[in-house]
């Protein structure tokens, strides 16, 4: 249930809410010296301010590499190259595009609940196996109902998440 719940809060925080924040940039790939790694391997990636991210390569041959693989990625901002450094400025979100990122939020979350719902049923099960291997009944029931807490406690978080992510994105 902690997995689902810290995987929601990775993949929400790779989703843009109108300001910068260097996370949108973690699934850029670059190649280098023929692999692909993260863009983080290869430049230094910073936020000066609210709506701009820069990022300053650490080997000057790798700007154009650095600004392609920005390009084909999924971030959707178009990178600014000056010959020493890479600015990507964060446009301000149109309603529709809020709209669509709080529905991917969502997705998110569902997800989430849905690991969280796959680990009670787990729990549930190991605990009736117990029963028949042997276990008490009481001690059963006991650990169901623990395990039934500790589902809703993690659901509310979700939706706890969720909310807070919801607002950011919302947040003009």
């Amino acid at each position: 249930m902690l997995h689902s719940l810290t995987y929601l809060d990775d993949s929400l925080s790779r989703i843009r809410a109108g300001k910068a924040n260097v996370r949108i940039l973690d699934n850029v790939k670059v190649e280098y010296y023929g692999s692909m790694v993260p863009l983080s391997n290869v430049a230094t990636v910073s936020t000066p301010d609210a709506k701009t991210i820069t990022i300053l390569a650490w080997e000057k041959n790798m700007m154009k590499i650095i600004e392609k693989a920005i390009m084909d990625s999924d971030v959707g901002i178009t990178p600014e190259n000056n010959g020493e450094i890479i600015r990507l400025g964060i446009p301000p979100l149109t309603e529709e595009r809020r709209k669509q990122l709080v529905k991917q939020s969502k997705t998110e979350t569902e997800n989430a609940k849905i690991g969280i719902r796959n680990a009670r049923r787990e729990a549930i099960e190991a605990s009736k196996k117990a029963v028949k291997g042997g276990v008490s009944e009481d001690d059963g029931k006991e650990t169901e109902e623990a395990v039934q807490k500790l589902h809703d406690k993690y659901l509310k978080k979700t939706d706890e998440v969720l909310a807070a992510k919801e607002k950011e994105i919302m947040t003009v």
